[in-house]
């Protein structure tokens, strides 16, 4: 939301002002291939959250002075230490929803699906997580169009508001860290997730083999690293693209448009969640990807409503292709489990964000070849299918399963 007023406020261009985007999600892989990683395999869960919600709140807290300088650098270096805490949060969260244990795990005393669930509703279990997320950003645009420019509107006044309600914020994730500091949050270790990986993938040794060698983990990844980039891009820039494509369009209006298009994401999650109950997960992911595309691609030469049409349709589609790649692109891998400034540049290059977003969509098309792949390539595919058929908590469910003793012995050959 800040994104398109920070062009007008401080008077930089579509280019800069990506500038945003790029240190949030530049953050993220530092945060999950780097520290994020190694404190959760060496300290586990609760810390790994813990340290995500301070990082988080000590960016929240660089954005007061940052607005008191009116510094777009400032924001920037607040926004990447804020992209670091969330990038730290889901290294955590989203395998802890999606590395799920059917079984009695061995290193707890309670049946771990009380903790996350069969595997057979991984996907679904993280898009509903996630859906509760979209919530929130429906609530970011209408914060923008009500709170933060409220009265001053594009006015650099207005930044004074971005303070106090990014004091508040930090105060929150303050306070839950604190939470989840003495809350009892079970462990889900390496062996866990062994033991997993042999029930629901019987006779198949992919879990043992070095993570250097998981080929489905790399290519959902490099699916999920251009799909977010598309998925950013296009949610960076929608304002810039109402307001250009649509007559009499102002900045706040354009906000306003933006909260109706993530309540579109928000019932996409809902929806794709009720679906996955019934449908399999892959078959889901590869009918709203076929969406993202199409929708997408005609929003590059409609304009005014039909336009801004496209574009919602394009993010409802968008709703549940993020968790399911995580969710799919993990299974099966046991103790392993632990793009916008080219759109902005070609905005800027033509003077026209309508047509930049042909280059989301050529992102979305790369991506696209990890849905073909997970629906058609029989490697993938069996993966994704093998959820297992035992019932939580019940005698068969520990069938096949191997001690915690013997997975720490093939780990340490």
């Amino acid at each position: 939301t800040l994104n398109k007023h920070f062009q007008n406020t401080l008077g930089i261009t579509r280019t800069r002002s990506s500038g945003l985007q790029a240190a949030y999600f530049g953050a993220y892989p530092l945060a999950s291939l780097g520290y994020a990683n190694w404190i959760l395999r060496k300290y586990g869960y609760r810390a790994t959250f813990i340290l995500g919600l301070t990082l988080y709140g000590v960016g929240a807290l660089m954005m007061w002075p940052a607005g008191l300088k009116r510094s777009f650098g400032g924001f920037c270096g607040a926004t990447f230490i804020i992209g670091s805490g969330l990038g730290t949060l889901e290294t955590a969260a989203n395998p802890y929803m999606a590395g799920n244990c059917d079984a009695v795990c061995p290193s707890i005393s309670t049946d771990v699906s009380s903790v996350t669930g069969p595997p057979r509703y991984a996907e679904l279990r993280i898009n509903l997580a996630q859906a509760i997320q979209a919530v929130g950003t429906v609530v970011g645009p209408v914060l923008g169009s009500y709170v933060f420019f409220k009265e001053t509107g594009d006015s650099v006044d207005s930044l004074k508001n971005v303070q106090w309600v990014y004091l508040a914020i930090a105060i929150f994730v303050f306070s839950l860290s604190v939470v989840f500091y003495f809350a009892n949050i079970p462990e889900v270790t390496d062996a866990d997730m062994a033991q997993q990986a042999e029930l629901t993938h019987v006779g198949n040794q992919e879990g043992e083999r070095p993570f250097w060698t998981q080929y489905r983990v790399f290519h959902a990844a490099f699916a999920q690293f251009c799909y977010t980039g598309a998925q950013v891009a296009i949610a960076g820039y929608f304002i810039n693209y109402v307001t250009e494509t649509r007559g009499a369009t102002s900045s706040a209006l354009g906000a306003k448009f933006l909260a109706i298009a993530q309540g579109c994401f928000a019932v996409g999650r809902f929806t794709g969640s009720i679906l996955m109950r019934f449908v399999k997960p892959r078959y889901v992911f590869l009918l709203y990807l076929s969406g993202v595309i199409a929708f997408c691609s005609a929003a590059i030469t409609q304009r005014g409503n039909v336009g801004l049409a496209m574009l919602n349709l394009t993010l409802f589609f968008e709703s549940v292709c993020f968790p399911t790649i995580v969710a799919l692109g993990i299974r099966g891998i046991g103790r392993h489990t632990k793009v916008p400034p080219i759109l902005a540049r070609v905005a800027d290059a033509r003077n026209s964000t309508a047509f930049a977003m042909i280059i989301p969509v050529v992102f979305f098309i790369i991506a696209y070849s990890y849905a073909l792949a997970v629906n058609f390539v029989p490697s993938y595919r069996d993966a994704a299918d093998n959820v297992g058929d035992s019932v939580p908590g019940t005698p068969n469910a520990e069938k096949g399963s191997l001690d915690k003793e013997s997975i720490r012995e093939k780990e340490a050959v």
